[in-house]
This record gives C-alpha cells, structure tokens and sequence, in this order.
C-alpha cells in the first residue's frame, strides 16, 4: 500500500474510533454500586469502561457492552465478579506528614478541580503547595487566593519547565514525604494515603508511584492512547529492590517507565534532596520535552533506595483529546526517554558501565517500544476487544506516524537535554543579573 494511501487508511480508522463511557463498579458481597466516572454522566448501554473495586480499592479494569434496555450495574457486576481478582486483606496503615506538590502553569480551571479533589484526601495530616511555573498572568494566583488561600500555599517559579517547578516545590516542602501529581487529574479519595503509607514501614524505601485511569474516554486520541495502555501500570503491587534487581527487568533499572508516572509519584523528602532534586533541563516546558519524572526513579534506585508502586493508589487523568495532541505526545515521550538517559549519565557519569551493558537490549526494546502495533485479543491470539488499560491488550491499531514521531524522538531526545542546559544556564544568569540592574538603577 503508498504512503499516501496507508495513512488516509488509519486516519480513517482513526475517526471511526467511538467514545466509550467510564464508570466505577464496587462489588461488596451481593452488593454492588455502580457510579460514573470523574465529570461523567449516569452510565447507559454502549461500551463502558469499568474500574471495579472490592472493598474500596481497585482491583482490575474490564470493556463491557451494555445491551439496550439491560440493567448496567447488573451486566457489568456479573462480567466483573467472573474475571476480577479478590480485594487484598488489609488498610494500607498509617502515612507519615506529607506535602502534594502541583506544577501548573494558565490552567486554572483544571487546576481548580484537582485541587478540591486532593482537598478531599482522607490521609490524616498534609499540606498542599501549588507552583506556577513562568506565569504571564496572576490567574493561578489570584485563584489560590481567592478560593484557597487558607489551605494551600502558592510558590511562584520564573524558570520555565516541568522540573524547575518541581524543584521549587520540593524546596518549599515541610513534609517527610513529598507527593507530585499534576492539575489535569482528580485524585481518589485515598490516593495520597495508599500512597504514602508504605514510607512509615519500609525504612529503605525512596520513592512510590501509582494507577492512573482516564477520567474521560470522549474522543479518538483518548480512546486510541488508553487502548495501549495509556499511563497504567496493572494492578499487581511491586516493589523494585536494587539490591536484588529483578529477573524480568534485564534493563533495570534503565527502563524507568515501567515504574510509574509524574501525575501520580512520591518520593522521601531527604531521598529526593539528597539527589539534587529532578534536572532542570528536563520535563515539558523545556527543549528535552519530558523525562523529568524518570530521572528522579533512577536517581533514587541508583543510590540504593527502594521503588514501590501500587494499584491502590489511584488518580484519574484527563487525557489529551486530539491527533494533534497525540502526534506531540508521542514526539515527546520519545525525547524526553533519551533525554532522562541523557541527564542520568551527564549527572552520574558512575552509571555508565552499567548503561553500555544494557545498551544492546536497550536498542532492541527501543524497536518494540516504537514498533507498529496491532490490535490483539486478551489471550494475544489477535484481534479483540481487549481492555483499556491492560498493557499488550489492544483495541485499536497503533497508527504508523506516531510510532515514527516517537523514534524521532527519541533521537532528538540527547540534542533536546542539551539545547535545554544551555538554555537554563542562560536563564539562571539573566534571574542572578536582574537584581544587580536594579540595584544600579538605584543608585
């Protein structure tokens, strides 16, 4: 087939993508209530895309089709008690004193929903900090003020980028443990607690992430993104050791996207410190484009600290909604996976041994990473309606143009980390010159 034809061909699959509606089923016993999801309407026939919870916590995801005129709670409850897993025994204990850090940047709006949302949190002691990252105007001020001056407190960081952000939160943070998510997510209400209780009984441990969910799957892009996986993990806890890497991992722990996400991370306050914070020269917002998040996992593994992540841990993410978004979301995590690298080796020259010993399985879970991907059953036998979510379960053919923006990328990714420190020096020297000027001006 030419160029030309093929990809008239998969933007035409592309459009005849259909919405799906998100809902969340919590199966106790006999008993079941069934809720939509963040910002959805009351479920209806269609496909539903279904977090089912046991106890409170989840326990798997599943696409159901609801028939019409049949009871939505009563099909979905009967798909989800046949194929989810039981609830696990036990709360997740008592978390320590905690500061949730959000970067923003002119997105009030959004900002607003997440922050009632963490507000909401059941963890029993916490603080919030809100950074606005290089505002040009006093919106994101101006609503901390207005609506929440009482409870989160507001930094204001001129550097431009992800983790000059960060890094101004983590300076600003009064809690043992420091939690990141973003302003596009509604958090669960036992999201901060799920996952930071795990710091008060594992000494060693650095850093901790958790499930991300689409709040919405109203359009192709975000049907299309979550149907290969979107930003989640599964829902079997793991804890990543250095001291006993893991057999599964030969990339350990060079693949860091397999730990987690930035919209939904926590790190010990001192563990963080002690590595210098994330790399101002990576994360959206700068030339790098992103790897800010992955920089901090292996920064932490490396100096010998434990990763866990959990499934209970639980924020629902408001997805990207066009082929516009995906084509630059798919740049972006191309380059900003060779730019994390790039950072990690620039700034911890130690690990290079260990990352030319993995370079040939590194190159080759590269080609997988970008590979063109079809659709596949459950069982990976082939085409089916697979579930959102479940990584290697596809719904939707991956388009061939977004896995050649992701190579490209990825091979941007190193130019991209540089071109970012050369512009962050300059930044830093204009912020160090400006109160010299003033003082002259002064005078």
């Amino acid at each position: 087939m030419a160029r030309s034809a093929r990809a008239q061909e998969e933007i035409r699959r592309f459009l005849d993508i259909g919405a799906v509606q998100v809902a969340e089923l919590d199966l106790d016993g006999d008993e079941a209530v069934l809720r939509p999801g963040p910002g959805s309407p009351p479920v209806t026939h269609g496909e539903v895309f279904v977090l089912v919870r046991k106890g409170g916590r989840p326990v798997g995801t599943l696409l159901g089709r609801v028939p019409e005129g049949m009871d939505p709670k009563a099909v979905l409850a009967d798909r989800a008690r046949a194929e989810c897993r039981p609830a696990v025994v036990g709360g997740p204990g008592v978390p320590p004193f905690t500061t949730v850090v959000v970067a923003t940047r002119e997105r009030a709006g959004q900002l607003a929903r997440a922050l009632d949302s963490l507000l909401a949190q059941d963890h029993p002691r916490f603080e919030i900090v809100v950074v606005d990252n290089a505002p040009v105007t006093d919106e994101t001020r101006e609503l901390v003020e207005r609506k929440y001056a009482e409870r989160v407190r507001y930094v204001c960081e001129p550097v431009p980028g992800l983790a000059a952000a960060h890094n101004a939160g983590l300076d600003a943070v009064c809690g043992e443990v420091v939690a990141f998510t973003d302003d596009d997510v509604v958090a669960d209400p036992r999201w901060l607690t799920e996952l930071t209780a795990p710091f008060a009984t594992d000494a060693g441990l650095g850093c901790s992430t958790g499930l991300i969910l689409p709040a919405r799957l109203t359009t192709p892009a975000q049907v299309l993104l979550e149907s290969h996986g979107g930003f989640a993990k599964g829902f079997t806890p793991r804890t990543y050791d250095p001291a006993r890497p893991p057999g599964d991992e030969p990339l350990f722990p060079f693949t860091a996207g397999r730990f987690g996400s930035g919209a939904n991370m926590a790190f010990r306050t001192a563990v963080l410190r002690s590595v210098g914070g994330f790399d101002p020269a990576t994360g959206a917002g700068t030339a790098a484009r992103g790897g800010d998040d992955l920089y901090g996992f292996v920064r932490v593994l490396a100096q010998g600290h434990r990763l866990h992540y959990t499934p209970y841990a639980l924020v629902w993410h408001h997805h990207r909604e066009t082929w516009r978004d995906l084509e630059t979301q798919a740049y972006g995590y191309g380059a900003g996976l060779t730019a994390y690298l790039t950072a990690v080796l620039v700034n911890r020259p130690a690990l290079l041994p260990a990352f030319l010993a993995r370079l040939p399985r590194g190159l080759a879970h590269a080609r997988t990473l970008t590979a063109v991907r079809g659709t596949a059953a459950a069982d990976g036998t082939g085409t089916g309606s697979g579930t959102p979510g479940d990584h290697d379960v596809r719904t939707h053919p991956w388009p061939r143009r977004l896995s050649r923006l992701q190579r490209r990328g990825m091979v941007y990714g190193p130019v991209g980390y540089l071109r970012a420190r050369y512009a962050l020096r300059a930044a830093v020297r204009e912020k160090t010159a400006q109160p010299a000027k003033t003082a002259q001006g002064a005078r």
